[in-house]
C-alpha cells in the first residue's frame, strides 16, 4: 500500500498530464453533435412515418 503523500504526488503528476480542449474545439464538437442528432432524429422520423403509412394503408386494404 502506497504512502498517502506519495499517492497525492502521483495524483498531481497524473492531473498535470490532462489536456483540456480549447474553446474552439468544444464549440466545433458541440455543433457537430447537434447536427448529427438532428439528422438522426429526422431519419427515424421519416422511417416511422413510412412504417405508419404502410401499416395504415395495409390495414385499410384488408378491412375493405
Amino acid at each position: 500500500m502506497a504512502n498517502p503523500v506519495q499517492f497525492i504526488n502521483q495524483v498531481r503528476a497524473e492531473a498535470g498530464k490532462i489536456s483540456w480542449p480549447t474553446r474552439r474545439e468544444v464549440i466545433t464538437t458541440t455543433i457537430m453533435v447537434l447536427i448529427f442528432a438532428s439528422v438522426t432524429s429526422l431519419f427515424f422520423f421519416l422511417i416511422d412515418l413510412a412504417v405508419r403509412t404502410g401499416l395504415t394503408q395495409g390495414l385499410r386494404m384488408i378491412s375493405g
